[in-house]
């Protein structure tokens, strides 16, 4: 009897597993969740842009905007088209900013299938990182930031939206 128990189990072993087929049709028919994991590649695209805008390299970063991209704050502030960022970051960086260094980064890279309020469909990526900054006054500041970028279907942020405390970056810079 032993044998034959031993002979079934090695048996059903060598079977492939038929489980995961019907497992695999089953998931397929379901509908897209809200929102879900996206490719990783959208992660290393916003890795790259941010160490090109961290360089001063704004030509670079912005190669991978969209023309009509807007750039917009939690404030309420916004730039709408490539030229308008092209123009705000170039004299940031070379009139205000000295130097910067973006470190303690996180990604989430989500593909949103049905919106919950007002994001736009479609591939985002979420990033946190802390920024250190010297500003050309001399002053040093370090803060957190986070931001979403949606990539259009050519894989450039035509969407930015960046979560920001401006009060102590305008502090530094002595603004009111």
């Amino acid at each position: 009897m032993g044998m034959i128990c031993l002979a079934a189990i090695a048996s059903c072993k060598n079977e492939p597993e038929k489980t995961s087929t019907v497992a695999s049709a089953v998931t397929t028919n379901k509908p897209a969740a809200p929102a879900e994991f996206a490719d990783q590649r959208f992660v290393d695209l916003g890795k790259k842009n941010l160490e090109l805008f961290e360089k001063g390299d704004i030509d670079g970063w912005l190669n991978g905007f969209a023309d009509n991209a807007v750039y917009r704050w939690s404030s309420g502030d916004s730039l709408a088209g490539k030229e308008a960022i092209s123009k705000y970051w170039k004299d940031r960086r070379m009139n205000v900013i000295d130097s910067l260094h973006m470190s303690k980064d996180i990604w989430l890279p989500i593909t949103v299938n049905q919106p919950q309020s007002v994001e736009t469909k479609g591939t985002w990526v979420l990033n946190w990182y802390q920024v250190n900054v010297k500003y050309k006054n001399g002053k040093r500041l370090m803060f957190w930031v986070h931001t979403d970028m949606h990539y259009n279907t050519d894989s450039k942020v035509d969407e930015l939206i960046q979560y920001i405390d401006r009060a102590p970056i305008n502090a530094a810079l002595g603004k009111k």
